[in-house]
């Protein structure tokens, strides 16, 4: 047991570390593909729920220190994606069609927590191009909640889809003996 809880305290250091890096360098170059909780779906993917919303929670609240605290609440969509993540790969394999249903249903999911977040702290706008969609959006009658919610929802279909296909394309491409370090049966052998 003592060389799992090991392996799993690496490789969650190691998935938030690449939560923060990821979302700085895809923020940077202002691409729609934001990785920013690959990590998450990884830990959460391979070792569980509870790792999951861990590594998804600290990714958003260390980010939230660095840069502006205003972001920590944001933690709450992170932690339900390692949440969901966790279950469903607990439930099922993460097989490609099962990383893309998640994508899909994050998709939706991500922004119905993040939207009244980022209407409560930022007013619905979050500083980018994106926020001309909003205003047109308002400008035709829709609500600040409607408007934000299909401009995320357009932005997460990109995002979570992207996010947990890669994360199946990386997990499937570990070695089985990588794997066997994260599971319950190998810890008591």
């Amino acid at each position: 047991m003592k060389n799992r809880k090991a392996y799993v305290i690496a490789f969650s250091g190691v998935c938030v570390a690449m939560n923060i890096v990821l979302g700085i360098i895809t923020s940077a170059l202002g691409i729609p593909l934001y990785l920013d909780t690959l990590g998450t779906v990884l830990t959460a993917a391979l070792i569980g729920p509870l790792p999951g919303v861990i590594v998804g929670s600290l990714s958003n609240i260390i980010t939230g220190f660095m840069y502006s605290v205003s972001d920590i609440p944001f933690f709450l969509v992170n932690a339900a994606i390692g949440l969901i993540v966790g279950l469903v790969a607990k439930k099922w394999k993460f097989t490609f069609p099962i990383a893309l249903i998640l994508g899909l249903a994050l998709s939706v999911i991500c922004p119905v927590i993040g939207t009244p977040i980022g209407i409560m702290v930022y007013g619905g706008l979050n500083g980018t191009l994106s926020d001309v969609l909003v205003l047109a959006l308002q400008q035709t009658g829709q609500s600040i909640f409607a408007a934000s919610f299909i401009r995320n929802i357009a932005s997460n279909l990109v995002d979570k889809v992207g996010t947990c296909l890669i994360a199946w394309a990386v997990l499937k491409s570990l070695p089985a003996r990588f794997k066997d370090n994260f599971t319950l049966q190998n810890a008591t052998k």
